[in-house]
């Protein structure tokens, strides 16, 4: 009973002699001042000093250390000398400093750990002195000593379990307080008290001597210097540098130490706050000095480099840019004593496409490369790498060695990949042994960076303006949604309706945005391809997913509810909404009335849109997380794949009526039989079924199958013609395999996904639907002239006709039809667009560069299995070839519409998708190996050339026998 009471004694005065502000009593009594009130509002030590000069301060720090020694003498009180509750005693102390005294409590916890453990304090002491004496950061020392006081007492008291978990649960609540509480010591120790002016400059750590070595912030030191000390710290040759910030006026420590020479130059250039960002080069605005061999000329070379901060053309070009006005740090490095050097861009910033490298080197210093008077050695490289191999393709020829051109282009590769894809200009320079990076900055005018590799897996092909005015803000707008959920406040300034945009009539999203969102998250960046193809994902930063968790906790509460969630708007708005069209003859219905049947449909595709991004994500997370294999997935609820089931049972049945019939008779034959009759009726049930989907799932342009039954009713005529279907996904000894419970997890997403897409599908259908009863009372009247105008308009365009609101639309609505329609006509001419475009202004794309081997293409292997056989290249559907097993198809998408064509095919490479597409999917579903993401496909193939595909790596191969039949 007496330890209880002693237990709830210490529990209440501790805190509550934390929470006593001594410190903000003396500092007011002395100074007049209320620390509450001043600079960051704490109450502490630091803050004394800083406000109240070092008579206040040294008083500050006996105030707070009688507390912790009290706090340890009251436990002894109650309990032997050296227990744990003299820890938790002193947990108890530092709650209460920071909840009410407003105060981390470092003070009161290093005197009473000198009472409680002297031992322990003594080897902490050492320790902070000598990490303090060599590195002089701060950060280093406070979390450091953090890590090494439980070590210690875990180490000295070994046995002792429960002192170990108190010393644990202090280090940590004392970790999260300094992640909560502002610090004294980052604020200006020029407006500190004189007197303590000094001190507060050592204990923060400041040098004049900032070095690359050191993690730097680019808020303070520039970006130049920032990244060309993180080039550094990732393991690239950069020369020694050493920075002056632009608070620091008086570089004369920096220069005594330096000590210039003619056999040791140095250089001094210039480090801006806002140069070299992905917003603003400033390429030639500021000084940098080269050959500086003395102290006296560094002085002068860093006033002259500083002084250029305010030239009037640099000044200028701040304006035009918009650039707020900041400050000037200055980058002293060693100077290299170049044998060749040059300039490297990651991509071609002229022609702004393709995968090329452009290299510019010269004999000497790089300085003749940038200036312009020198007319450099130009050199292009491609670099192919496949899994455990690469290749470098040089074009060009000089005096620098071709060796060494490689080593650079591996250089900017790399860089490159290191910042996320962002392409870098890269200053480089060769000193006979060691290849130097002496910049690297985003080429600028290259950004932002447009993907289609993800776009053209949720809507391909070339799109209709009509389309992409309804899909672009459903998608963006629930991407909007998802990111806000997670980031919160963070998500100020994003603007999530620059998430997609067209290129060339085409969907591209937005990479840069996508990056920016990501890392925010606490995700790499380049999470969403790894959930929508594959990729491989790098490590997130646990800071920012720390600070991310709350959001990702609301993300990963919307992932578990969504099957619940989706069955309750299934049966509360889609069921009934669905129905309700079904009912509606919109035959006779009036312009005004199809307006408000689409809200209608748009009203449910929103809450759709919703359920058709987060449910194939959640099931790709979930099929990584589990590692459940793609055979051991279900996928029939998928509507593709369940149509192309039943069509394949269908035709199986009218193969035995009919073992022998020309193809142009099939359907004649079988209207002469009852069996026949039955087959037939079972087709128009089927296609009645699945009449809602198209080529094109999410393209409202393009008939539906009830619409244009033909296709279909030809792959149903092959499928009687031809061969057998492969036994494919499912694996005859499904029961063996290990995790059925993890399975169940994956497949529960995948049905809701395979819901979801029919759902979506038949609502896109239904939209199409009432456009085309609109187009039609339109070409009536003579609003329009030819059968789908009407995807040529904007969707706010169709609503002002709709509401006789723009005469003037109306009067010129011809012209703007035909002139849209004849740059779809140009864009749809264009066979091969770029997979990434930079840039908001792309050129006409070029033809794709020779990225691969001559024997070897690289793709993402997508169905496992190898074959070979003849290639037969495929852009559209509408003249559907004879297909056998000896056929590789070669198309540049796969969506709902293609894939009854690989019923029939032996192999299958597409220039865009990944493992999640449709082509993919269905392929696995039908064991045909296929490879996709196979860039510029349909352009390096040829009809009839025989090629080898490997589903598993991802690889085509084409044989000697290269020419096409």
């Amino acid at each position: 009973m007496f330890e209880l009471w002693a237990v709830l004694v210490i529990l209440i005065v501790c805190p509550l002699l934390g929470g006593l502000p001594l410190i903000g009593w003396i500092t007011y009594a002395l100074k007049g001042k209320q620390l509450s009130q001043v600079g960051t509002g704490n109450i502490s030590v630091s803050a004394a000093f800083y406000h109240g000069g070092t008579f206040v301060g040294i008083l500050a720090v006996l105030s707070e250390a009688l507390k912790g020694i009290a706090a340890v003498l009251l436990c002894r009180a109650f309990f032997p000398d050296g227990s744990f509750w003299e820890i938790v005693a002193l947990i108890a102390l530092v709650i209460g400093r920071y909840w009410i005294g407003r105060g981390a409590g470092t003070t009161n916890v290093v005197w009473g750990f000198v009472v409680h453990d002297p031992l322990v304090a003594i080897f902490v002491f050492f320790f902070a002195a000598i990490s303090f004496s060599l590195m002089h950061s701060r950060q280093v020392v406070k979390f450091g000593v953090l890590l090494l006081f439980p070590l210690f007492v875990t180490l000295l008291h070994l046995s002792d379990i429960p002192k170990i978990l108190a010393a644990v649960a202090l280090a940590g609540l004392m970790a999260w307080i300094y992640t909560k509480i502002p610090d004294d010591m980052n604020l200006s120790a020029e407006e500190a008290q004189t007197e303590s002016q000094a001190m507060l400059e050592f204990l923060r750590g400041e040098r004049v001597m900032v070095s690359l070595d050191e993690e730097l912030d680019a808020a303070i030191v520039g970006e130049k210097a920032a990244k060309l000390s993180q080039i550094k710290r990732w393991g690239y040759s950069v020369p020694k540098g050493w920075v002056l910030a632009p608070i620091d006026e008086d570089p004369q420590l920096l220069t005594e130490f330096l000590q210039p020479s003619e056999l040791s130059p140095l250089v001094v250039r210039s480090s801006a706050i806002g140069e070299d960002s992905e917003h603003a080069s400033a390429a030639g605005q500021y000084k940098t000095i080269l050959n500086v061999t003395s102290p006296q000329a560094l002085q002068e070379a860093i006033a002259e480099v500083q002084a250029s901060y305010n030239h009037p053309s640099a000044v200028q070009y701040r304006r035009d840019r918009g650039l707020k006005e900041t400050a000037m740090a200055v980058l002293i490095q060693q100077q290299v004593q170049s044998v060749f050097s040059g300039v490297a861009f990651s991509r071609d910033p002229i022609t702004q496409q393709g995968d090329a490298i452009i290299i510019e080197a010269l004999p000497g210093s790089p300085t003749q490369v940038v200036s312009g008077k020198v007319t450099p050695e130009q050199y292009r490289a491609f670099i192919f790498e496949a899994e455990n191999s690469s290749s470098v393709q040089l074009e060009g020829e000089g005096r620098v060695p071709q060796a060494l051109i490689k080593q650079v282009a591996y250089l900017a590769y790399r860089l490159e990949k290191r910042y996320n894809a962002v392409p870098q200009d890269i200053e480089w320079s060769y000193d006979g042994q060691t290849l130097w990076v002496l910049q690297s900055r985003p080429i600028t005018t290259l950004l932002p960076i447009w993907t289609r590799k993800i776009a053209a897996e949720v809507i391909p092909g070339v799109i209709h303006p009509l389309t992409w005015s309804i899909n672009r803000p459903l998608t963006c707008g629930v991407w909007g949604e998802i990111f806000t959920l997670v980031l919160g406040e963070r998500a100020d300034g994003l603007d999530f309706s620059e998430t997609a945009t067209l290129h060339y009539s085409r969907a591209y999203f937005n990479a840069s945005l996508l990056g920016d969102i990501f890392i925010r998250m606490g995700l790499p960046p380049e999470s969403l391809e790894f959930l929508t193809r594959g990729a491989k994902l790098s490590k997130p930063s646990w800071k920012s997913t720390w600070e991310n968790l709350p959001g990702l906790g609301r993300l990963l509460k919307r992932e578990l509810s969504l099957e619940k969630d989706f069955k309750e708007d299934y049966y509360k708005h889609f069921i009934p909404g669905l129905s309700q069209l079904a009912q509606e003859d919109i035959t006779n219905l009036e312009a005004p009335q199809l307006l408000a049947r689409i809200d209608l449909i748009l009203e449910l595709l929103r809450q759709g849109t919703y359920y058709s991004i987060l449910a194939p994500l959640s099931a790709a997370l979930r099929q990584a997380i589990f590692r459940v294999k793609d055979k051991q997935i279900d996928r029939s609820v998928t509507p593709e794949v369940a149509a192309l089931r039943s069509l394949s049972a269908i035709a199986a049945d009218a193969k035995e009526i009919l073992p022998h019939c020309e193809p142009q008779q099939v359907f004649e034959e079988l209207k002469q039989t009852p069996e026949g009759k039955k087959i037939l009726q079972e087709f128009d049930e089927l296609l009645q079924d699945y009449g809602y989907l198209s080529e094109v799932g999410t393209d409202i342009s393009v008939p539906t199958w009830r619409e244009n039954p033909q296709f279909i009713k030809q792959m149903f005529v092959q499928l009687i013609q031809g061969n057998e279907l492969q036994a494919g996904a499912k694996d005859k000894n499904n029961n063996i395999f290990f995790s059925p419970r993890k399975r169940g997890f994956v497949q529960r997403r995948v049905d809701i996904k395979g819901r979801v897409t029919e759902v979506y599908s038949r609502l896109l259908a239904e939209l199409r639907w009432c456009f085309v009863a609109l187009e039609k009372i339109w070409l009536k009247s003579g609003l329009l002239n030819k059968t789908g105008d009407i995807f040529f308009l904007h969707f706010d365009e169709v609503r002002r006709l709709v509401a006789l609101e723009d005469s003037t639309l109306a009067e010129n609505l011809v012209e703007l039809v035909e002139f849209r329609r004849s740059q779809f006509v140009q864009d749809s001419e264009i066979t091969q667009v770029p997979f990434v475009v930079y840039g908001n202004t792309p050129p006409h794309p070029l033809a794709p560069s020779a990225l691969y081997s001559d024997q070897i293409l690289q793709g993402i292997g997508a169905s496992h299995g190898q074959t070979e056989g003849r290639v037969r290249v495929l852009r559209n559907l509408q003249d559907v070839p004879n297909i056998d097993r000896d056929t590789i198809l070669v198309v540049p998408y796969t969506d709902s519409g293609w894939a009854p064509l690989l019923l029939r095919a032996g192999g299958l490479i597409a220039e865009a998708g990944g493992r999640l597409s449709h082509g993919a999917i269905v392929a696995r579903e039908y064991g045909i190996p296929a490879v996709m993401d196979v860039r510029g496909a349909t352009w390096l193939l040829q009809d009839g050339q025989r090629v080898r595909i490997d589903g598993t790596r991802g690889i085509v191969e084409l044989s000697n026998d290269l020419r096409p039949e």
